[in-house]
C-alpha cells in the first residue's frame, strides 16, 4: 500500500509559505502582462468560478497552494523542478491514512491549456471550505500544472522544447519524470489527464462550421490493456454525457481528426507516449479530459468560467464515484493480478467495423444551427493487426545497456545486468527501415518502424548483457516499450536509433528459453 502521506515528495518550503502568503494581496498589481496566459496571482479565487476570466498563473497558484496547505485534509508537496527552477507541486488531500481508492489528477502539460488546471484549483479550494466534499474512502492527489515554463510562456512546450504528452515514452523531461514517479509510488485506481482543443480550427471553419462539443472525454486504449479495464473506462466515457447535458454542456466522446464526411475522425491514439496510456501502463483506470476554446476569439477566455464548470462536473463525478467505485476498485484490482497474455499485439489501427454510418454533430457558425453530417470516417475501435507469442524476457546488448538501462530505471522497470555469459534460446528482429512521414492512404502515423523477424536459436547472451524478465509489477510496461517487433516501437525515436546495428540488427532479443537468471537488480 503506498503511503497516504505527501512524505515521498518534498515538503512546501516555510520560506515559500510565508513569501507567498504576505506578497498574495499584492501580486494582482504587480503581475506582467493580462489575459487569458498571464493571469494574476491572488491566493483568493473568483467565488463562482463560472465568472472567472483570467487563467491562473504560477505565481498565483503558488500564492493559491500556500494559502491552502495544512487546511482540512489537504497538504501540498513538491515533486520535482523544471528546467527554468519552477516548482512542481503535488497537492493531497485524505480524510484517512488507508483511503482505498487512490485518484491522480493532473493538468496543464501543454502549457497553453488552461481550464483544467483551474477546474482542479475550484475543487481543492471547495475541498478546504468544506471537506465532506471528499469522501473518506479517497485518496486524491493532484499535480495542477505539470508545465510551469511552458504556462509562463503561453507556449505549448515546455522550456526545453518538449510536447510533454509525447514524452511518456522515453522520460526524458524533469515533468514527466516527476508526474511518473508519483504514478509509479501511488499506483493510482483511477487517473485524469487535463487537455484543451480548439473548436475554431481552420478546417473547420472554412466549411463556415465550429465543432459541436463543449468538452470531450475517452478512456485508456491500448491493446496490451486487458478488457475488463477497458470496458469499464469506456463506460464512464458514456454515462458522462447525461450529467454534461444536465449541467448545460455538450458533451462527445474525445476524437481527433479532420472535419467530416470526407477526412478521418478517431479516438484517442492508442500509443504510451501520452499520458493517458503511459499512466494507464500503471494498472488503473485512466482517463483524457479536453474543454474547447475559440482559439481565434479576440479574448479566448470569455468562455473560461464555462470550461471550467464542464470539467468540475467530470471530477466531481469521479470523486463521488457515480456508484461505481467498489465494481471499479474490484476490477483494477483483478488486471494487477492477471498474467501477460499468450500473444502480445504488436501492431493496431483504429477501424470502423463494418463501415457504419453515423451522424456527426457540427454548429453551423452562420446560423448557430447544430447540423448533423453522415460520415462513414468515425473510427470507434482499436483493431490488432498483427500479434507475437509473449517471450520469457528481453536481452539487451552490451553496447546499448547504458541507454537501454537508464530507460529502464527511469521507468522502475527492474532488469539484471550478467556478470558472465548465459546461454538462452532467442529470437533476432531487423529494423528495415523507419516511415517518417503520416501514410495519407491509410491513415497510419509518422513513426513506423518496418522490422523483419531474424533467427532463432541458442545463442550466448554476453556479460555485460541487460536481462528483462516478464514477470512482476513492471512486466507490461516492460513488453510495451522493448518489444522489438511493435510497428510504433522504441526505435522511432532518433534518440535511440544509433543503437541499431550497421546491419540493422535490433540490440533487443526476444528471450524463448533461458537459464534461470540471478537476483534482479536496477
Amino acid at each position: 500500500m503506498p503511503p497516504a502521506s505527501p512524505a515521498a515528495g518534498k515538503a512546501l518550503p516555510m520560506k515559500l509559505l510565508v513569501r507567498c502568503a504576505f506578497l498574495a494581496p499584492f501580486c494582482a498589481v504587480m503581475a506582467a502582462g493580462s489575459g487569458e496566459l498571464r493571469g494574476a496571482a491572488a491566493a483568493e479565487l473568483p467565488e463562482d468560478h463560472r465568472t472567472l476570466a483570467t487563467s491562473t498563473s504560477y505565481a498565483g497558484l503558488e500564492a493559491f497552494l500556500a494559502s491552502v496547505d495544512g487546511k482540512g485534509p489537504v497538504r501540498v508537496s513538491v515533486e520535482g523542478k523544471t528546467k527554468e527552477g519552477r516548482s512542481l507541486f503535488l497537492v493531497h488531500a485524505a480524510h484517512r491514512a488507508d483511503a482505498p481508492f487512490r485518484i491522480l489528477f493532473y493538468a496543464q502539460q501543454h502549457g497553453d491549456e488552461l481550464s483544467g488546471k483551474d477546474a482542479l484549483l475550484y475543487l481543492i479550494r471547495d475541498i478546504v471550505r468544506d471537506p465532506a466534499r471528499l469522501p473518506a474512502d479517497v485518496d486524491l492527489w493532484v499535480m495542477p500544472m505539470v508545465n510551469p515554463d511552458g504556462a509562463e510562456a503561453g507556449k505549448r512546450r515546455n522550456s526545453a522544447g518538449s510536447d510533454l504528452n509525447r514524452d511518456h515514452v522515453l522520460l526524458l523531461q524533469p515533468e514527466t519524470q516527476a508526474l511518473h514517479r508519483v504514478a509509479r509510488r501511488l499506483k493510482p485506481h483511477l487517473a485524469v489527464d487535463s487537455h484543451e482543443f480548439g473548436r475554431d480550427s481552420k478546417e473547420w471553419t472554412k466549411k463556415g462550421w465550429e465543432k459541436w462539443a463543449d468538452i470531450t472525454m475517452d478512456g485508456l486504449n491500448n491493446p496490451h490493456f486487458d478488457a475488463g479495464r477497458i470496458a469499464a473506462a469506456r463506460r464512464w466515457v458514456d454515462e458522462s454525457a447525461e450529467a454534461e447535458a444536465k449541467a448545460g454542456h455538450g458533451f462527445l466522446r474525445y476524437w481527433v481528426g479532420g472535419a467530416p464526411p470526407d477526412d478521418e475522425q478517431r479516438h484517442s491514439a492508442p500509443d504510451t507516449d501520452g499520458g493517458l496510456n503511459g499512466i494507464g501502463a500503471y494498472g488503473g483506470l485512466s482517463f483524457i479530459i479536453e474543454a474547447a476554446v475559440r482559439h481565434e476569439s479576440k479574448n479566448p477566455s470569455a468562455d473560461l468560467g464555462a470550461r471550467v464548470d464542464a470539467y468540475l462536473v467530470l471530477f466531481r463525478r469521479f470523486l463521488e464515484g457515480a456508484g461505481r467505485r467498489a465494481e471499479d476498485l474490484a476490477i483494477v484490482e483483478r488486471a494487477r493480478r492477471l498474467p501477460l497474455p499468450a500473444f502480445l499485439p504488436s501492431d493496431a489501427l483504429w477501424v470502423n467495423p463494418g463501415g457504419r454510418v453515423i451522424e456527426f454533430p457540427v454548429v453551423e457558425v452562420a446560423t448557430g444551427k447544430v447540423l448533423k453530417v453522415p460520415t462513414a470516417n468515425l473510427m470507434t475501435e482499436v483493431a490488432v493487426k498483427r500479434s507475437v507469442p509473449t517471450p520469457l524476457g528481453y536481452a539487451v546488448d552490451p553496447k546499448a545497456a547504458g541507454e537501454i538501462g537508464a530507460l529502464l530505471t527511469r521507468h522502475g522497470i527492474p532488469f539484471e545486468t550478467l556478470a558472465a555469459q548465459r546461454k538462452g534460446v532467442t529470437e533476432t528482429w531487423t529494423l528495415l527501415r523507419v516511415e517518417e512521414e503520416f501514410d495519407d492512404v491509410y491513415s497510419r502515423y509518422g513513426g513506423r518502424t518496418i522490422v523483419k523477424r531474424g533467427d532463432r536459436r541458442e545463442a550466448e547472451l554476453p556479460a555485460g548483457s541487460l536481462y528483462v524478465p516478464l514477470e512482476g509489477e513492471g512486466a507490461l510496461r516492460a513488453a510495451i516499450l522493448l518489444e522489438p517487433s511493435a510497428m510504433y516501437g522504441l526505435w522511432q525515436y532518433p534518440a535511440f536509433r544509433p543503437l541499431v546495428g550497421a546491419d540493422g540488427e535490433i540490440p533487443v532479443r526476444r528471450v524463448l528459453r533461458a537459464a534461470a537468471p540471478g537476483a534482479a537488480a536496477r
